[in-house]
C-alpha cells in the first residue's frame, strides 16, 4: 500500500493549481486522473488539465465564474485570481494579452437600456497556447509530484485513524492523510456516489440553456469600440438572461457534450480564420432541487433537438419575431446579410424550444436595440440549443474541507466556482493552507 500526505483526485486546473502550490512543500502528493496524460488526451473534459485544453479563457473577476468570494473575502477572491495570472504567464500564458472589459460610459448607457454590464480582466489563451502551457506545467509538476493517470478511485474510505483508504479500478490501494477531490463537472456521477458513501449533503443544481446567437460583425460596433467583449445582464420578469462567450469575427461550432450537440462559439483566433459575424450565448439559468433532476431537464431538451444526431436547430430572428408570414428559411441564400459558420436545420424554433428562453432572447435583443439605438439585423441567426452545466453545492467550510477532517473539495465539483480562473484560484488557496505558506486571515 503506497502512502502520502496528500492525494489529489483530479488533474484539471483546480488539481493542477493546487498541487503547484504542494510541489515545494515537502509533503508527499500524489495526483490520480482517469484521463490519460497531456499527451495523449482526446477525451475534452478529462485528463490532465481537463477543460482548460479548451479555449483557455481566465476571467479574473467575480462579478461571474463562480462564488468563491463567499470563502476568501472579496479582495482575497481577486488577490488569489491574480496569483492564478502570474503562474499562467511564469509557465508562457503572457504571450496572450491581459485585456479589461470595463467601460464607464458603456455600464451607464447600459444601465439606461435596462442592462446591467459585468466587467473583468481577461486573459484568453486560446487552445494551442493553453495547451504550451500546460505542457510546461505538467513538466514541472512530474518532477515534483507523483501524477497516475487512467487511475479511477472506486471508493474512498475513512480510517479510524483518520487517514484515507482510496481503492483503485486496478485494485491498488492508497493509503493518504488529506484527500482533495477536483473532478470537475465530468466527475459529477462519481462524486455523487462517494458523497452519499461519505455521508457528505449535496445541494441545489444549477442548467443554463440558451440561443447561440450570430449577427453581422458590426452590429455591437459601437458597445465594443474600447472592449474586445462585453457582457451584458439583463433582467425579465421570472428570468435573467446574460451573454456569454462573445466571439467578434468568430466563427460558430460544434460543441458534443455528454452525448449531445450543440452550438459554441470559437475565437477567430484560434485557427486564424476570421468570420464578419459576431456570436454569443444567451444563457438563462434553471435551479433544481437534485443533480439528476437538472440532468434530464438538460438532456431532455437537448435530445429533443438532436434527434439521434447532431442536429443543430436554427432560424432567421426576423422569421422568429413575426412567425409564418416571413419566409427566412433559407440558411445559405446569398443575399442574406448574416451568412451561418455552422450547418444548421432552419426551422420553426418555437416548436423546438421552451417558450422561457425564446422570450428571454426577444426581450434581451428588445433592450439591445435601444442600447444600441438602431435596429437588430433580421437576418441574424439564432441557434438551439447551447448549455452550461453546473456542478451541485457541496457542504464545505471556508477552507473548501466537508465534515469529514482533511477531506476538501475543490475546482467546479464544488459547486462554488463556475470559470477556469475561480477554479485555479481555488486549488491555490487550499493548496496553500495545506502547505502551512498561509492562514485564513492573511489571504
Amino acid at each position: 500500500m503506497s502512502q502520502y500526505d496528500i492525494t489529489i483526485i483530479g488533474a484539471g486546473v483546480s488539481g493542477i493549481f493546487a498541487a503547484h502550490e504542494l510541489a515545494s512543500s515537502g509533503l508527499k502528493v500524489l495526483m490520480l486522473d482517469k484521463g490519460k496524460k497531456l499527451g495523449e488526451r482526446s477525451d475534452s473534459y478529462i485528463g490532465f488539465g481537463g477543460l482548460g485544453l479548451s479555449e483557455g479563457k481566465y476571467n479574473y473577476t467575480n462579478d461571474f465564474g463562480g462564488e468563491l468570494e463567499r470563502k476568501t473575502g472579496y479582495d482575497a477572491a481577486l488577490r488569489l485570481m491574480d496569483d492564478v495570472d502570474t503562474i499562467l504567464c511564469k509557465y508562457g500564458g503572457g504571450a496572450a494579452e491581459l485585456y479589461s472589459t470595463y467601460d464607464p460610459e458603456l455600464a451607464e448607457r447600459a444601465r439606461e437600456a435596462g442592462f446591467g454590464v459585468l466587467t473583468t480582466k481577461t486573459r484568453h489563451l486560446g487552445t494551442k497556447l493553453s495547451k504550451a502551457v500546460l505542457e510546461c506545467l505538467y513538466d514541472y509538476l512530474d518532477s515534483h509530484i507523483t501524477m497516475r493517470f487512467e487511475a479511477e478511485p472506486v471508493r474512498i474510505l475513512r480510517k479510524e485513524d483518520k487517514r484515507f483508504t482510496i481503492e483503485l479500478e486496478d485494485g491498488s490501494v492508497i493509503d493518504s492523510g488529506q484527500v482533495i477531490v477536483a473532478t470537475g463537472r465530468s466527475g459529477n456521477e462519481w462524486f455523487n456516489g462517494q458523497c452519499e458513501s461519505l455521508g457528505i449533503g449535496r445541494g441545489e443544481a444549477r442548467v443554463d440553456l440558451g440561443l447561440r446567437i450570430e449577427m453581422k460583425g458590426d452590429q455591437l460596433a459601437s458597445i465594443l469600440q474600447r472592449s474586445f467583449e462585453t457582457k451584458l445582464s439583463f433582467e425579465g420578469e421570472d428570468f435573467t438572461a446574460t451573454t456569454y462567450c462573445m466571439n467578434p469575427q468568430g466563427r460558430v461550432v460544434l460543441k458534443l457534450q455528454e452525448g449531445l450537440a450543440m452550438p459554441d462559439g470559437q475565437n477567430f483566433r484560434e485557427k486564424g480564420e476570421n468570420s464578419s459575424n459576431l456570436n454569443f450565448t444567451l444563457f438563462v439559468p434553471h435551479r433544481f432541487a437534485t443533480l439528476e433532476e437538472a440532468d434530464t431537464y438538460f438532456k431532455r431538451i437537448v435530445g429533443a433537438i438532436n434527434r439521434g444526431r447532431d442536429r443543430i436547430a436554427a432560424q432567421r430572428l426576423g422569421s422568429l419575431r413575426r412567425g409564418a408570414e416571413y419566409h427566412c428559411s433559407d440558411g445559405q441564400a446569398s443575399d442574406r446579410s448574416v451568412k451561418p459558420t455552422l450547418e444548421a436545420e432552419f426551422t420553426e424554433l418555437r416548436e423546438e424550444v421552451p417558450e422561457r428562453y425564446i422570450e428571454a432572447t426577444l426581450a434581451f435583443l428588445d433592450a439591445l436595440e435601444k442600447l444600441l439605438g438602431v435596429p437588430i439585423d433580421e437576418d441574424t441567426i439564432l441557434y438551439a440549443i447551447d448549455g452550461k452545466l453546473y456542478s451541485p453545492a457541496i457542504e464545505t467550510n471556508e477552507r473548501f474541507e466537508t465534515i469529514i477532517r482533511g477531506f476538501y473539495v475543490i475546482g467546479d465539483c464544488s459547486g462554488t466556482t463556475h470559470s477556469l480562473s475561480q477554479a485555479a484560484a481555488s486549488g491555490i488557496y487550499v493548496g496553500r493552507l495545506l502547505a502551512g505558506q498561509c492562514s485564513l486571515e492573511s489571504l
